[in-house]
């Protein structure tokens, strides 16, 4: 080992070096601290980085080592080790030293991205994708072209990915229908007052249609269990079968408030905020011939739900219902000025100035009468680097796939 040419051997050797200097890092100084690296610190390391390149690529003649880091056994010896320390952390769940037990949170593993003994074999594999491409950046020739957009693309698109990552904000903010907010909370709770203030001024839920169900009286579970039934509510009356017994709504209200009398619990028209959807049931059990009526609800923040007793063994009863769309109607005031108006739902973020703002949550114990909404709120001001190199990596296939098809014409 170690005889020139080198090979595969060598760069298996130099992977478990690198692998067991990261491994005494990471015992000895701890994680990555990636807020180290944030602006303007991360790109003077780029720039260093990018010069310290074309200096090993310049020497590569001279120097054997800078010449086989830009070799076949290189890039695939390091891309290797780079599978490898991926699939152990797909493999190991990813949430901190204090939550997973074993070895693997004292080598960094539960915490792959921050963890020394990655990040070194990481360098390692851009280090070789940047010294295969400034080798065939000079001397600079046509043909090169797709092979260039491929390895820069995809070295662009990772670097940027990696160091922009310590400028990344990601923040939640929490608002209320009418007040305006502009801060905002990351994960270790600490505040940031944001450049741009956002005013709720309502929030809407589209719900599934309500359904009937059956409970076991004794344990509460949903029957039949493993595969539970349930019938969908429709508008006006309809029928339908659950085990044995025979459903029919006979009246239903979509917005209703519970009322006590003396012997009894009735529904009646209630159009304001905690309304509760209720149905008025007759239930026939064709086995035994037992006949039961009364109401069924789901209930809300302002009235408990209610069940129907058909028998000793089982209930009637309305789950929750599921939301099927929610969404936040909103005012947004910016530092420059800008005055907008926007709906933000789930899956169809809001772009303003370089922050993307999501739908996130609501006040779930009010459903569709939340006066309260969460957006989480994203900046990352590299990621315009990121779809640079993607759109490169892009332009690289699509000119092999025409350079290759022109080739094949010209044999023929």
């Amino acid at each position: 080992m170690w005889k020139k040419p080198w090979g595969y051997r060598e760069g298996a050797t130099i992977a478990a070096g690198l692998l067991l200097t990261g491994i005494l890092l990471q015992g000895s100084v701890g994680k990555i601290d990636w807020e180290l690296l944030s602006w303007p610190v991360n790109i003077i390391l780029l720039l260093v980085y990018i010069i310290v390149l074309a200096m090993v690529s310049g020497l590569s003649g001279r120097i054997y080592l800078f010449r086989w880091l830009g070799s076949y056994a290189a890039a695939v010896t390091s891309l290797a080790a780079v599978v490898v320390m991926t699939v152990i952390m797909g493999l190991i769940r990813q949430t901190g030293p204090q939550t997973v037990s074993g070895v693997a949170p004292w080598l960094g593993f539960s915490q792959m991205l921050s963890a020394w003994p990655f990040a070194l074999l990481f360098t390692w594999l851009i280090t070789v994708l940047g010294l295969t491409a400034f080798r065939h950046l000079y001397p600079f020739r046509w043909r090169n072209i797709p092979f260039l957009l491929n390895h820069l693309g995809l070295f662009v698109a990772v670097v940027a990915a990696v160091l922009g990552n310590a400028d990344l904000q990601r923040l939640k903010m929490t608002t209320v229908v009418g007040k305006a907010e502009w801060r905002a909370y990351d994960e270790a709770g600490q505040q940031s007052e944001l450049p741009l203030a956002i005013e709720l001024q309502h929030f809407t839920i589209d719900e599934y249609p309500p359904k009937l169900m059956l409970i076991d009286n004794g344990t509460g579970k949903v029957l039949p269990e493993g595969k539970p039934e349930h019938l969908l509510l429709g508008s006006g009356e309809q029928e339908g079968q659950l085990a044995d017994w025979r459903i029919r709504v006979v009246r239903q209200m979509a917005e209703s408030a519970r009322v006590a009398t003396e012997d009894t619990v009735k529904f009646v028209a209630f159009h304001s905020i905690g309304a509760t959807y209720a149905v008025y049931i007759e239930a026939d059990n064709r086995l035994t011939g037992v006949r039961r009526e009364g109401w069924v609800s789901c209930g809300s923040f302002l009235f408990p739900y209610k069940a129907l007793r058909l028998d000793e063994q089982v209930s009637l009863v309305m789950p929750e219902r599921e939301p099927q769309r929610f969404a936040s109607d909103v005012k947004l005031y910016t530092q420059s000025g800008r005055k907008l108006e926007a709906v933000i739902e789930v899956n169809r973020p809001l772009t303003v100035e370089g922050w993307k703002v999501y739908q996130l949550s609501y006040d779930e114990s009010k459903g569709k009468w939340s006066d309260i909404s969460v957006f989480e709120l994203v900046r990352d001001p590299w990621l315009p680097l990121v779809y640079s190199g993607i759109w490169m990596l892009i332009a690289g296939a699509v000119w092999m796939f025409v350079t290759a098809s022109k080739r094949k014409e010209e044999q023929l």
